[in-house]
């Protein structure tokens, strides 16, 4: 019996030795994703928690993707691409424009009237991040996704129809061009992440803000103010999003791992995310409708109007980018370039 035992256990031995045994656990691993929306939001319902259940069904479970909303590992929005970079975190869903000018490249998408469709603006984000942000701006990090909103537009405790109606206004823009934008239209810009925009529009901090209609229903904006400005044509602005993830994480994979990874990455999960963004503009806005707010949605002659206002925007940005040696008129042609043949 003992020898039998002896025997048996040698046999184990060899087995485990060979990896002939129980699974291989040690190649098994558990990511965390954090971003700064609740768990109810458009985003992480719709687009970042079936993304994230897609990956672990077919890595066959051996990724597990643990999600962190609102925040929920610590700090503070415009911390989170570098919780990415140091690990902090594994993977972010994030608001490009909350570290201002740190990615001088993806603002082309968020100049004034420049997208016209979030899913074809996302497509050629995708393209020019490839091309011109992969080694450069975004280096510190593997960058999973891109992608941009719909429209942007202005919600206010007051009626706003011309470029008049903002002056001494005090509005919630939501990344460093799109505030340059509101200071040429005669606001007066407010910094804030999205999270902080329901509690400065109830204390009277804020008058107004700029946000999609995608986000409004989280945080209750049709509850706390009555009147949203809409415009033909084309976004008053758009703000760029990045999924990253961090470099040292994904190399650690086995090569199976990272191609569920990748495979689940790109062009498509970028297309996806815009997409389902201004999908989920309407049911958000439907809410504001059968409160019945008061909707503006101004034509294309009114919206002409604040086109022209807005105009200088671009020359300011141009310069701006021949300061850091960026040929930005380049980058624009591009970028109308690239929509114009997604849109087809």
């Amino acid at each position: 019996m003992i020898k039998k035992r002896r025997l048996l256990g040698l046999a184990a031995g060899t087995a485990m030795a060979l990896g002939l045994g129980a699974p291989a656990m040690a190649q098994d691993v558990t990511l965390t994703l954090h971003q700064f929306l609740p768990a109810q939001a458009a985003v992480p319902s719709q687009i970042l928690d079936p993304w994230a259940d897609k990956i672990e069904a077919e890595s066959d479970g051996r990724i597990k993707i643990d999600r962190y909303p609102s925040m929920q590992l610590g700090g503070k929005p415009p911390e989170l691409y570098d919780q990415a970079v140091d690990g902090v975190a594994d993977i972010v869903w994030t608001v490009v424009g909350y570290t201002p000018g740190r990615f001088p490249s993806t603002e082309v998408f968020e100049l004034p009237f420049i997208t016209n469709g979030a899913e074809a603006a996302s497509r050629a984000y995708w393209d020019m991040f490839n091309e011109h942000m992969k080694d450069t701006e975004f280096k510190d990090v593997k960058v999973l996704g891109t992608w941009v909103h719909g429209p942007g537009l202005i919600h206010s405790s007051e009626p706003i129809t011309n470029p008049e109606d903002l002056n001494g206004v005090k509005i919630r823009g939501g990344s460093r061009v799109v505030n340059q934008l509101l200071t040429q239209l005669g606001a007066t810009p407010v910094g804030m992440p999205v999270p902080a925009v329901s509690e400065a529009l109830s204390k009277g901090v804020i008058d107004a803000t700029t946000i999609p209609w995608e986000v409004t229903s989280a945080l209750k904006i049709a509850e706390l103010v009555d009147n949203h400005t809409e415009f033909s044509g084309g976004a008053l602005y758009n703000i760029t999003f990045v999924v990253a993830m961090n470099k040292a994480k994904y190399e650690s994979l086995p090569d199976d791992l990272k191609a569920v990874i990748d495979q689940n990455s790109g062009a498509e999960f970028s297309a996806m995310g815009g997409r389902l963004m201004e999908e989920a503009d309407a049911p958000a806005r439907q809410i504001a409708v059968d409160r019945g707010n008061n909707i503006i949605n101004l034509d294309e002659e009114q919206t002409a109007v604040w086109r022209e206002a807005a105009e200088p925007v671009y020359a300011a940005w141009i310069e701006n980018m021949e300061e850091l040696g960026i040929d930005g008129q380049a980058r624009i042609d591009q970028a109308r370039e690239l929509m114009e043949k997604y849109s087809k």
